[in-house]
C-alpha cells in the first residue's frame, strides 16, 4: 500500500517536515539492516542515483537513496527552502516542489482561484509522475491549515484536482483549524470557504485545533517546570530549545505542536506499513467510520502525547491509555466526545497488545459512551505490533462524534461577525471568478453540516430503536 502526501502552505509543509523526519527515524529503528522493504516503500522510493537524479527504482536489496513520495506546494518559498537546506534535503528533489515567491496574502481566493489556475498543469503533471512510481496507490493525504491563503485555498484546489484525476483513490485531509485569537483577521472567511470544499470533496477529514495543540504543549511545559519529570527531558528533545533542557521552546512552539500532528499521521499509517495481528487498511477507516458522506470529520486523540522519546515518562498502563484516549485532555480539538454522540469509533493500537486487551477495554468503556442507536457495535480496531520509537505501546482513537459541532458553530459565528459588516470582502471580490455567492454558498454549506449534527444529537439518550428492516412480502 502506498500513500501520497501533499503538504500545502506554510503549516502543511512544517508538519510534513516533522512527519518525514519521524517516519525515517521510525523505519531506521525497525529496519536495522538497511534493506529496502515493503514498509519503507509505502512512503519512500529507493532510487539508484548513480545514473543521475532520475535513476531507476530499486525494489529489493540495500537502501540506495530514499526519495519521499510527496509533493510540497507553497506560494512562499520560506519553509520549503528551509526543508531543502535542512537534514531532509536529500529526501526531496526539485521535481517534487512547487513554489512561488509572493504568497497568497491570507486570502483563500488568491490561493484557490489565481494560483489554482496558474499552477494547475504543473500540479497535475507532477501528480501523475509521482503516481506512476506507485504500484498500488491507496490513499492521498493533504496536510494543510484552514486559516491562511495557500493552505486553505490552494489546498482545497488540490483536493478537487485529486478527485478529478484519481476519483477511485481515497482522499484523507489533515486540517489545522485556527484558534479564536488567531492573528490572521480573515481566517474565518478562509476557513469557511475551505470547509465547503472539504464537505464536498474529502473522504475523511481529521480536524485539529491550534488551541488544543497549544494546551498540550503547555502541559508538557508545566510538567517540566514542576520538576515532576526531573531530568527526564532529553537534551535535544523537540519540546525544548537548544538553550538547555529545562527551557521550553517559547520562541517557536510550533515544532512541538507540529510534532503531535506528525505523530498522529505516523500512527494512522502504522498498520498499513508494519506487521500486526489485526492490520487495518486506511480505506477501512472511511468505510467503517463514515455512515453519511458529509459527516466525515473524525476527532482524533493520541496517547502518549509526548512523542518520540522527547520525555522519559514511564509508559502509561495499558488500561489507563484507553481511558486517556476518551478524556478531554487528549483530544486534538477542543471537544468532549464522552458526552456527545458516537456514530462510530476506531482504535489503532501499536505495540505488544493482545486482541483480548482491546476487547476488555472496549467492554469497560462502552457503558459510559453514547453510541447512535443503529450502530451500538460501531467499533473498528487495528493492532500493529511495532510500537513507536521510545514507547512500549501507543493508541490513536478516531471518533466520528457529534462533539465536532461546537468547533463548527464557533467558526460560523466568527465568520458572521465579519460578514455582517462586509469587512475585508473587497479583497476577495476583486479576484476573477470570486462572487459574493461564493460566501453565501459556503456559509450555507457549513450551516447544513451543523444542522445534520444537531439532528443526530437530538436522538441521543432516546430509546434504542433498531432501524426498520425491509419487509418482504411472501
Amino acid at each position: 500500500a502506498v500513500f501520497l502526501p501533499f503538504a500545502v502552505g506554510q503549516c502543511g509543509n512544517q508538519v510534513g517536515c516533522r512527519f518525514w523526519d519521524l517516519a525515517l527515524r521510525e523505519h531506521a529503528a525497525v529496519n536495522k539492516k538497511g534493506i529496502y522493504d515493503e514498509a519503507l516503500s509505502s512512503f519512500f522510493r529507493n532510487v539508484d542515483t548513480r545514473s543521475g537524479d532520475n535513476g531507476p527504482d530499486i525494489y529489493k536489496g540495500k537502501i540506495c537513496s530514499l526519495k519521499a513520495r510527496a509533493l510540497l506546494i507553497d506560494m512562499e518559498e520560506g519553509v520549503v527552502n528551509e526543508i531543502l537546506q535542512g537534514p531532509l534535503r536529500d529526501v526531496f528533489d526539485s521535481k517534487q516542489l512547487i513554489t512561488d515567491v509572493s504568497g497568497s496574502g491570507n486570502n483563500w481566493a488568491v490561493g484557490h482561484k489565481i494560483y489554482g489556475c496558474q499552477y494547475r498543469e504543473n500540479i497535475v503533471e507532477k501528480l501523475r509522475k509521482t503516481a506512476e512510481h506507485c504500484d498500488c496507490l491507496q490513499c492521498f493525504f493533504i496536510i494543510h491549515s484552514m486559516g491562511g491563503g495557500t493552505g486553505s485555498g490552494l489546498g482545497t484546489f488540490v483536493l478537487n484536482l485529486l478527485e478529478e484525476e484519481f476519483p477511485e483513490v481515497y482522499r484523507f485531509v489533515t486540517s489545522v483549524y485556527p484558534s479564536g485569537e488567531d492573528d490572521v483577521i480573515t481566517s474565518p472567511y478562509n476557513s469557511v470557504l475551505a470547509m465547503k470544499e472539504l464537505n464536498e470533496h474529502a473522504d475523511c477529514v481529521l480536524p485539529i485545533e491550534n488551541e488544543s495543540l497549544f494546551e498540550i504543549v503547555n502541559k508538557i511545559h508545566q510538567m517540566i517546570n514542576s520538576g515532576k519529570l526531573g531530568s527526564t527531558v532529553k537534551q535535544n528533545s523537540l519540546v525544548t530549545s537548544s538553550a538547555g533542557s529545562g527551557k521550553m521552546l517559547q520562541e517557536k512552539p510550533f515544532d512541538a505542536m507540529n510534532n503531535i500532528v506528525a505523530n498522529l499521521l505516523l500512527n494512522l499509517t502504522s498498520s498499513a506499513r508494519f506487521e500486526g495481528s489485526l492490520n487495518m487498511d486506511l480505506n477501512e477507516i472511511s468505510m467503517n467510520l463514515v455512515p453519511f458522506p458529509r459527516l466525515h470529520y473524525l476527532v482524533s486523540s493520541l496517547t502518549p502525547l509526548y512523542t518520540l522519546a522527547d520525555v522519559n515518562v514511564p509508559s502509561r498502563r495499558l488500561d489507563q491509555m484507553f481511558s486517556d484516549a476518551f478524556s478531554r485532555d487528549h483530544q486534538l480539538i477542543q471537544a468532549d466526545p464522552k458526552h456527545s454522540l458516537y456514530l462510530a469509533c476506531a482504535l489503532l493500537v501499536r505495540g505488544n497488545v493482545q486482541v483480548s486487551d482491546l476487547r476488555r477495554n472496549i467492554e469497560r468503556l462502552k457503558p459510559s459512551l453514547h453510541f447512535v442507536s443503529w450502530n451500538q457495535e460501531g467499533w473498528k480496531t487495528g493492532l500493529c505490533s511495532v510500537p513507536p520509537v521510545g514507547h512500549s505501546h501507543s493508541l490513536l482513537a478516531l471518533a466520528n462524534n457529534t462533539c465536532v459541532k461546537p468547533t463548527f458553530i464557533e467558526l460560523k459565528d466568527r465568520f458572521m461577525k465579519l460578514y455582517k459588516k462586509k469587512a475585508h470582502l473587497h479583497h476577495y471580490l476583486q479576484i476573477d471568478g470570486m462572487e459574493q455567492s461564493c460566501f453565501s454558498e459556503a456559509i450555507s454549506s457549513l450551516s447544513d453540516l451543523i444542522e445534520e449534527y444537531s439532528e443526530l444529537d437530538a436522538t441521543k439518550g432516546g430509546p434504542r430503536i433498531d432501524p426498520s428492516r425491509l419487509k418482504i412480502a411472501v
